[in-house]
Formats: structure tokens, sequence, C-alpha cells
């Protein structure tokens, strides 16, 4: 090819409006390719190993499920095991979907830049590797995006708010979605959506190895019980070739076990040393609530003659600290959530009255405010603004009301919590709060949130599992959580343990050994007569 028809001096890259001469061989082989991504891929498609250097793509079994899942359907899910070929499989789609059809944008996104542009440029090697006579022209080719002379486009940015805003995209594909913050995933979506629900051949890809409980979590979890249009894609890692039992164990010698679970048996884990244990955060499974309106969940709809708790943990309103309320059911064992807010924007004049409106819904329920610089302002305003009478409030000097107990106590609070949650004492069926559990972790001598988490939620269940420890607590909803779970415990030692005898040698009282249960029976032992055979 002449120094003319290429691009910017890079032999590799035609440029456009070059004039083409084709032969029949490769006007037949352009349209099998056009029909079929997976002969393209297979044929055409070379990749960088890092043993091997430059060579073709060969797909594995699951890849190839994957490419023709991309291909079929607009919404995809994946959950694979690091190093499985996942991106590269998605790329060497992709670049098939913008050489053969014109005037398409798509987006490439990762948890960083650096990895995004990483991304495209893998795609860009894949296509300086084509055939001149499968080549579009090249229009713009720099690290960040590229443009063909067929109109189509291709963008590489980090995951956030303002990345796709303001564009049109045919296809979004996210890659490592679990390693994206909380808050920028949720406004990730609420900005990028309509993008895409506005046509009908758009596309969403979702890649990632799981990171905690997260919108990844749910989205996955979602599409499993078919509650959202994903089809998920989950591949073990045995599938892939030269991963056996030996490179397990080798691989766990030189990491860890939790590290393997996480990124190779793909498990939702949160953080490592975690309040509540990781074999209970596995099995604890969310539902969606009744209802959900501007940060409240609603979960139950108040019963007649049911009590209900409400514990509140207030914010300053900043971008990253929530305040947020949790109402529980306390007339029975387990405890359940009804209902849960949480909102970073709402403001400690403005908080005060949305509790007040949940509480008087709930049968007038029983509200306990974290006594904070701020939580006092929020108590105060309930008690002599909004006249509640149902406030519960640690007891302070000077301050009228119920008085719950002499002084909160977190580490208390923490052990009665990871009790009450271990033994299902307290049923929790919220994604939020348990995103937070599974990133609540220990810190020195205390327990708080992994970096650049949130523990709201959670700081509102470690003040319900400190109260429903208090004196007050149990003569108002006449149940001992303590004492239930005791006798438990109780009775189950006493079934794995043979009853103790009684030795009798005839020189004892004859009421030796007499005795009455818990329910009133009198118990006496068999005394044998030596005179007889009895």
């Amino acid at each position: 090819m002449s120094g003319a028809s290429v691009y910017l001096g890079n032999p590799n890259l035609k440029k456009a409006n070059v004039q083409q001469t084709w032969t029949k061989e490769e006007v037949e082989e352009y349209a099998k390719c056009m029909k079929d991504p997976l002969y393209f891929i297979q044929t055409y498609i070379r990749i960088i190993s890092l043993d091997e250097g430059l060579i073709p793509f060969k797909l594995y079994d699951f890849q190839k499920e994957m490419v023709g899942t991309f291909h079929n359907n607009r919404f995809t899910i994946c959950k694979l095991p690091r190093q499985s070929g996942k991106s590269t499989t998605i790329i060497a789609y992709l670049l098939h979907y913008v050489l053969f059809n014109a005037s398409v944008n798509v987006a490439i996104l990762a948890n960083k830049a650096a990895t995004a542009r990483d991304l495209l440029g893998r795609l860009q090697l894949a296509y300086e590797n084509l055939p001149k006579w499968l080549q579009q022209g090249v229009m713009t080719w720099n690290k960040g995006s590229l443009e063909l002379e067929n109109g189509s486009k291709i963008l590489a940015s980090s995951t956030s708010a303002s990345a796709v805003r303001g564009g049109s995209y045919n296809i979004i594909f996210l890659d490592e979605f679990a390693y994206v913050p909380a808050n920028v995933a949720e406004q990730f979506f609420s900005s990028v959506y309509p993008t895409i629900s506005s046509g009908k051949t758009t596309k969403v890809m979702i890649v990632s190895t799981p990171h905690g409980m997260n919108m990844f979590y749910k989205l996955w979890t979602d599409a499993e019980n078919e509650r959202n249009t994903y089809i998920p894609i989950e591949v073990h890692w045995s599938e892939i070739p030269g991963r056996d039992e030996a490179w397990k164990e080798e691989t766990i010698k030189n990491t860890s076990v939790s590290q393997f679970n996480t990124e190779f048996e793909c498990e939702f884990l949160g953080s490592i040393d975690t309040l509540i244990s990781s074999q209970k955060l596995r099995t604890m499974t969310y539902i969606n609530p009744l209802q959900s309106n501007a940060g409240l969940d609603l979960y139950e709809k108040p019963k007649e003659g049911h009590t209900y708790v409400l514990t509140a943990d207030v914010s300053r309103g900043t971008k990253n600290d929530y305040s947020a309320f949790i109402v529980f059911d306390v007339s029975e064992m387990p405890y359940r959530i009804v209902a849960k807010y949480r909102d970073n924007e709402i403001k400690p004049l403005l908080f005060p009255s949305k509790i007040y409106d949940i509480a008087r819904v709930y049968n007038q329920a029983f509200v306990l405010i974290e006594i904070n610089d701020i939580g006092e302002q929020v108590a105060n305003t309930l008690q002599f603004d909004l006249e509640y009478d149902n406030l519960i409030m640690a007891s302070m000097r000077g301050r009228a009301g119920q008085v719950l107990g002499g002084g909160f106590s977190g580490g208390r609070a923490c052990s009665n919590l990871k009790q009450m949650i271990e033994d299902n004492k307290l049923i929790i069926e919220d994604l939020d709060i348990i995103s937070e559990l599974s990133t609540f972790i220990v810190k020195g001598q205390s327990f708080e949130a992994d970096e650049g988490c949130t523990d709201d939620l959670v700081a509102c269940l470690f003040i319900f599992a400190w109260t429903v420890d208090q004196t007050y607590f149990k003569e108002l909803t006449d149940m001992d959580v303590r004492q239930t779970m005791m006798r438990e415990q109780q009775d189950a030692l006493e079934q794995d343990m043979a009853p103790f005898g009684f030795i009798v040698t005839g020189l004892e009282d004859e009421n030796i050994g007499e005795m009455v249960d818990e329910y009133g029976t009198r118990w006496n032992p068999v005394v044998r007569d030596h005179g007889t055979n009895w």
C-alpha cells in the first residue's frame, strides 16, 4: 500500500476515502464475516499472549457462548473469574460490530480511565492486524477514541455519571463494574439508562469479577431470579484450560482462601474481617420492597396491634454521609425490618418531619435517636416542636422523658448485633443493609465501614441491638432476647449430654435426690430394697 493511502504513516492502517480493489473470494469472505461474528473472530482477530506474543484468538467454549449471547440479546451480565479472557472476548465482538454496522457509537467504560484505554488499545491492535480489505478507513485514531469512515465511533472512559451524558450509544460495555463505587454506579445508571432505553437494538454488556454486595450484585441476583431482562453468564474457573486442583492449591498457597473465593470462585464476599461472619453474609438474601420512593423503602405495611421501634442515625447532609432510619417490628421474635430510609441530601431541619410522619403511620412507633451533635437537635425538634410522645432517649442530665439506659456502648451493641443476626433473631432482607454489613469491618479495637463505604444503616442496627438488651425495652415488649437465645442454647446442650444419675447409699434421708423442675413436676430417685429383687 502506497504512503498516500496509509493513515498518518502507519502502514497497518488504511486512510479514509481510499479506493479498494476486491477479488471475488474477498467479497464472499467479507459477507461470511458480516453474518458470523464467531467466524470473523476466530479467523482474523489477533491478540497478545503473555507467553507466545501475537497469536490468533482461539475461543474457548464458554467464550463462544458469550459471543452468541451478546449477538442475540440486548442486555447481558457476566460473572467471570480473573484472567479468563472475558474483556478480550467482548473487545473482539465490539470490533466486529463497528466494522459491519454503519454509524454506530460504542462506549467502553471501566472502573478506571487507564483500564478503559487499555481495552481500546487491545481493540486497536486487533484492528491493525486485519487485512486491508476488511478494514474501514480511519478518520481519527487516539488513545481515548477512534472513528471509522463508515461513521462508527468508539469512546473509552471511566465509569462516571458524566461519562456518556449528552451522547447516544448503541452499545455500552461496562468492564469490572463491581469495582465502581456504589454512589457512582447509581448516578451512572440514572444518567445513562434513558440513552439505552430509547433504542430497540441498543445493548448493555456488564462484565466483572464480584467485589462485595453492590449494584453489580443486585443486577446479577435480579438476572438469576428473572427480575430484570439481563441474561446472566457464569463461568467456573475449572472451565478454563490449564486450571485444575493442583493449580487451585498453588494459587491458594500464594494468596489466601478468601482471595481465591472472591477472584476465582466468584463469591459475593465483601471485606475481610467483617463483624458478621462471611458464611452468614453468603446466605443472606434480599427482596424487592413493596414501595420505594425518595429514599424510603417499605417492606411491610403497618399491622394493627403490632409494636414498632424506629432507630435513627443523623448525618451532616454531606455527600458521603447519609441520614438514615430503620423501622423494626418487635411484636414477636425474630424481629423484622419493615421499612428503611436513607438519604444523603436531607438536612437535619427536615429529617425530624420525615421520622415523625413514618413513626405515626407505624402505630406511633417508639423512636430512638443517637444523641450526637446534630442528633440532639433532631430529638429536640421531635419532642418539643412536633410534640411526639413516644420518643425514647438515653439518660441525660436535665432531660425529661423516658430513660432507656445508662449510656450507649458501641462494643456491646456490635456484639449484640452479631449474635442476633447470626442466630436469626433479626431478619434482614434489604440490599443496602446487607451491602453495608458486608463492608463493616474490624479496625483496631472497634468496627467501622471499610474505606470508601458507608455504615449509616448499620449504625441504626446496632442502636437497635443495644436497645433490645435494655430493661425498659424488655418491660415494653415483654421479651428478653438474651434469655431466649440462652434458653435455646441450653436446650441444645442438654440434648447433647447424657442425663446425670443419682448415687444412693441408703444412708441418706428418704427425700434425697428429690427435685422439682421448672414446670412443677416432682422427680424422685428409685431406691432399691436390698431385701428383695428391688
